[in-house]
Parts: structure tokens; C-alpha cells; sequence
């Protein structure tokens, strides 16, 4: 093979190679130019989008503004007025400093900026065309800065076909603008999605009124504030601890998602599975299985402490002592879960002294099987095989149906079963396009998030092929008419929510219809802890005995175990 010839990149080339790593999509347009308006100062922030973003994105707030013989070099990379020495790498105060986001916006799309300063008695009018300036004059605004940016990866096909759908585009305008009034409560963000207010904050500063406009009411009234507590930094710790602040949802609210975890490290929104897993894990035992928390957490601490120069979207960070960043944030939040919902303490059992009189492996009292080690395996995963026929005993803790098969006893959890039976059911019905719709005698109105309603408006149609019709109430309100029969007698509002949040938790526009049909299975299946009379155990067994896959439920776990023959009579000591 030849030799291979180096060459140096064409600027343009350059530019546009670098480009792609701040541009990621539409929002990662919204998000530099947000950052920008509140490293500025902005105390007022309109976020205009229409065509998801690809055909414009304005961007007007009432910030600090730029001078007007500055104006071009802003859109020169490199150039920044966050830094200027290689140590101010350690103490980045700003939001933006890379000196990237408005080179790299002009290099894929037609920019217009508009800005002017309190001192200046005209604004400077710039239009930015294939990285080049042209156009500039003066023409009267207010102090702050506009930016409108227009046919974004137009001239890049490639990129351009990686983009969703437009109402999915905008639900991750609708996050990032969202993520944001949260974190600056004070600013006023206004979001008009396609010429519809999708999102307005007052811009108090109290974050409850955000948490109102984002997640309506009840959240907003529930939320526990979180506080760092005076109990003594760590025995590692070398420096002091980090001031964490925000709130937290009780364990009666929850969500079936992570979509609901905001963090901000001295304001700034990251995404960091480190500080996720600090917070689940502070509610350790009081959420069910597939619940998640909502928190809306800050953490302050130096500059010095975080290195926020690790990509360049600037969404991940680095902490110097993350163990100590750890163990702060998971003690607060279960600090402030105590405080505000206490934790049942229960004593553990003791054992009851063995019996001299009794040498056998099992002891057998009132509510209680006993058995001394090393006893045998309660039970196997069940294998894949078709159900047998099963004769049901009886429900143990009101969540397990007991029943009686060739091989042994089997339990069977009566979500995961009734998951099982609910799912291919609805496939069914889907598949012959024949849905059992129940209409609702007294309407009911759901408030939904910016992203939830744009799912809503992306997946509407479809939604209504599964019996769900809504119509808009209002602001971010919709009316309930019809549901899916499977969710009969179930909280409706709360129902449809999780529903939407499965679908946005993945971008793949092939199995959202899937995770549909998962979400209402779940949510229309009989609960742990539900009673359920000799003749409903008996035909949720037969409905189970006639599906296709009876041994799972939709999401992969078993519906049942077997405590076989041969191990019952290991246990008694019988072989």
C-alpha cells in the first residue's frame, strides 16, 4: 500500500467537523443560546421554534447585550469574554466559556443577530451567512440581544436525517428549556412551540411557582425541600462539604421514569448517573419496583472542586471528591425524607431457639416455615415450557396466587400475570383494530408538561386507536372522554402521564407503539396487594394458561416460580 498523504483540513471543513459536536440537534442550538442569555444577566427569556427547530429558532432576551464593534468577533471560534488565561480553567463561573456555540450555530444554519447595549443608542443588526458576516447596521431594540437562527443542517443532508419527527424535536426543546427554568427560578422563560405558548414561567424565584407550571398542583404542593444538614462532612472529606439545595418528591409521588431527576452543579443542568444513583438510593425501600423519584436538586461548591471542560456541550462534568459529593447528596435527601415522611422502623425478629427434641430440618409455627442450613433453593426461575394445568389454593400477602400443578406449588404474582394476560389482549384487539374503549361518565382534566403534550400531539393519532381521546382544556390542560377499558377503576390522570412517559423514553420510532401497550398493561393490571376472590385467582389462571408466553411478563421478569415436588420433600426431610 502507498504512502498516505497528511494534509491540513480547510477551515470550512474544519468548521463544520467541530460544529457537529456542539449541534447535536435543534436543542442543543436552544441550549447554548439560553446559556448565553443567562450568562448575560437575562432576566426575561422568549425561546420562539417553529418546524422543531429546523426552520427557525429565535432566541430574545433583555440581557447585557453585545457592543456593537464586537459583534463579529463573537461569531469567531475561540472567542470568548468567559476567559482568558489557561487557569481560569479552573474557576468557571459562567455557563458558556468555550467561545464555540455561535461559530458552530453559523457554520450549519442562517443566523440574524440583533443586540444592543445600555450604553449604545442603537442596536447592531448582523446576519451571519455560511460563517460570514454581511448585512450589519443599526436599527432600534431594547438593551438585550435576538437571535434568530434559520434552516438549520439544511446544506447537511446527512445530519438532517438523524432528526425525529418535529414534535419530537420540540419535546427536547420543551426538556432544556424546562431544565432551565428550574434552575433560574428568578428568570421569566417563555417557549413558544409552532405559535403556541408551550411553556410560560413567572420568573418569582420561588421555584414552587416553576414546579406549578411544569408539573402541576399536587407535585408542586408535595415536593420536600432538601437542605444540607450541619452533621459533619465525611471522614474523608478533605475540603467542606458541598451545599446541596432544591426538593424532592415524597415516596407516595412518584413517576415510572428518570426523566423527572434535574441536577444543576452551581447552576449549571448535568447529567450524571453518579448523582441519580445518590438520590434512588436514598430512598431505598420506599419506592415499588419501576417507580422513580421527581428532585430538582443544586449543588454549590468551589470551582476549583468540579471540572465542567469535559465535552463540549458542557453537560457532563467532573467532581475532585465524588465520593464526598455522593455521600452529601444521598444523606440530605434522606434527611429530608424522614423529616418530612418517616421512615417505619421495625425491630428484626429473632430467631426462636432451636428445639432439643426436634433433630429435623423444619419446624413448622402459626404464620412462619422455619428450616436450618443449608436448606434447599425456594424456588427456580420457571422454564419455558407450556403452562400445565393449574388448581389455585388460595392468595398469600394479597399479592401471590398459590395453585397446585404435576410438578409441585406454584406462586404466581398476580401483576406480573395479569401484565402478561392485559398485553397480548390489547395486541389482539389492536391487531383486529377492535380496542375496548370506556367512556368516562364524569370528564376529567389532566394538566401535562410541555413534553408530555408534545408527545401528545406527535402520537395523538395513534393514541386514539387505543381508546384514549383528549381534547385541549386549556393551557397545557386536556379533557378526558375516553380511555381504554383495561384501565378501568384506575387513576386516569396519572394513568395517562406514565403512559406518555414511556413513550418518551426512547427515540426509536419503532417500538413507542410497543411501549404503549407495556405501559397500559401494567397500569390496568390488578396490584400487589389487591384481594382478589377464589373465582377472579381462578380466571386470571385460565386467562394465563392461554397466552402465548405465560411464564414472563412484558418486561422480561417471571410470573411465576415452582417449589417442586422433590424440594418440598427435601425440606421436610423426607429424602
Amino acid at each position: 500500500m502507498g504512502v498516505t498523504e497528511i494534509r491540513v483540513l480547510m477551515p470550512e471543513v474544519a468548521s463544520k467537523i467541530a460544529a457537529g459536536e456542539v449541534v447535536e440537534r435543534p436543542a442543543s442550538v436552544v441550549k447554548e443560546l439560553v446559556e448565553n442569555s443567562l450568562d448575560a444577566n437575562a432576566t426575561q427569556i422568549t425561546i420562539e421554534v417553529r418546524g422543531g427547530g429546523v426552520n427557525l429558532i429565535r432566541v430574545v432576551d433583555n440581557g447585557a447585550g453585545i457592543p456593537s464593534g464586537q459583534v463579529e468577533l463573537a461569531f469567531r471560534r475561540y472567542a470568548t469574554s468567559k476567559i482568558n488565561t489557561l487557569a481560569d480553567l479552573g474557576n468557571i463561573v459562567s455557563l458558556g466559556f468555550r467561545g464555540e456555540a455561535l461559530p458552530s450555530i453559523a457554520a450549519v444554519a442562517e443566523v440574524d443577530i440583533l443586540t444592543r447595549t445600555a450604553d449604545e443608542e442603537a442596536g447592531t443588526y448582523l446576519e451571519m451567512r455560511d460563517g460570514l458576516g454581511r448585512g450589519k447596521g443599526q436599527r432600534g431594540r431594547p438593551p438585550g440581544t435576538t437571535i434568530a437562527v434559520r434552516n438549520l443542517l439544511r446544506n447537511f443532508p446527512a445530519r438532517l436525517k438523524f432528526l425525529k419527527s418535529s414534535a419530537t424535536e420540540n419535546g427536547h426543546i420543551a426538556t432544556v428549556v424546562s431544565q432551565y427554568s428550574l434552575a433560574f427560578p428568578e428568570v421569566r422563560f417563555t417557549l413558544l412551540l409552532e405559535g403556541r405558548a408551550a411553556l410560560r414561567t413567572p420568573g418569582s424565584g420561588n421555584l414552587r411557582d416553576v414546579l406549578l407550571e411544569l408539573y402541576g398542583l399536587e407535585v408542586a404542593q408535595a415536593m420536600l425541600e432538601v437542605a444540607a444538614r450541619d452533621e459533619g462532612p465525611p471522614a474523608e472529606a478533605m475540603a467542606p462539604l458541598p451545599q446541596v439545595s432544591g426538593v424532592v418528591s415524597p415516596p407516595s409521588v412518584t413517576r415510572s421514569g428518570r426523566g423527572y431527576l434535574s441536577f444543576f452543579v452551581n447552576r449549571r443542568w448535568v447529567n450524571s448517573r453518579m448523582l441519580a444513583r445518590a438520590v434512588e438510593e436514598a430512598y431505598h425501600a420506599l419506592l415499588m419496583a419501576g417507580k422513580h423519584p421527581i428532585a430538582v436538586i443544586n449543588i454549590s461548591l468551589p470551582t476549583q472542586d468540579v471540572d465542567v471542560n469535559v465535552h463540549p456541550t458542557k453537560t457532563e462534568v467532573r467532581f475532585r471528591q465524588e465520593g464526598v459529593i455522593f455521600s452529601t447528596l444521598q444523606r440530605v435527601v434522606r434527611g429530608a425524607l424522614v423529616a418530612g415522611a418517616p421512615v417505619p422502623r421495625i425491630a428484626a425478629a429473632q430467631p426462636p431457639p432451636p428445639s432439643p427434641r426436634v433433630p429435623g430440618p423444619t419446624l413448622w409455627a402459626p404464620g412462619s416455615i422455619e428450616a436450618s442450613p443449608p436448606a434447599p433453593p425456594l424456588a427456580a426461575p420457571f422454564p419455558q415450557a407450556s403452562l400445565p394445568i393449574l388448581r389455585v389454593l388460595g392468595q398469600l400477602s394479597g399479592s401471590y396466587i398459590l395453585a397446585e400443578g404435576p410438578e409441585g406449588l406454584y406462586l404466581i404474582d398476580q401483576h406480573a400475570a395479569h401484565e402478561r394476560v392485559l398485553c397480548d389482549r390489547v395486541r389482539a384487539q389492536r391487531q383486529r383494530q377492535e380496542v375496548e374503549v370506556q367512556g368516562l361518565l364524569e370528564l376529567v382534566t389532566i394538566e401535562v408538561t410541555a413534553r408530555q403534550e408534545e408527545l401528545l400531539k406527535g402520537h395523538g393519532e395513534a393514541l386514539s386507536g387505543y381508546g384514549f381521546a383528549l381534547e385541549p382544556f386549556g393551557v397545557r390542560t386536556y379533557l378526558v372522554r375516553t380511555v381504554p377499558a383495561i384501565l378501568r377503576g384506575r387513576d386516569v390522570p396519572q394513568a395517562i402521564r406514565e403512559v406518555l412517559d414511556s413513550l418518551a423514553e426512547g427515540d426509536a420510532a419503532s417500538d413507542w407503539e410497543e411501549r404503549l401497550v407495556i405501559s397500559l398493561a401494567c397500569h390496568g393490571a390488578v396490584r400487589a396487594g389487591d384481594t382478589l376472590s377464589p373465582e377472579e385467582m381462578r380466571e386470571l389462571v385460565r386467562q394465563l394458561e392461554q397466552t402465548a408466553h405465560p411464564h414472563t411478563c412484558p418486561h422480561g421478569r417471571p410470573t411465576m416460580i415452582l417449589l417442586s415436588a422433590g424440594q418440598l420433600e427435601k425440606g421436610f426431610g423426607r429424602r
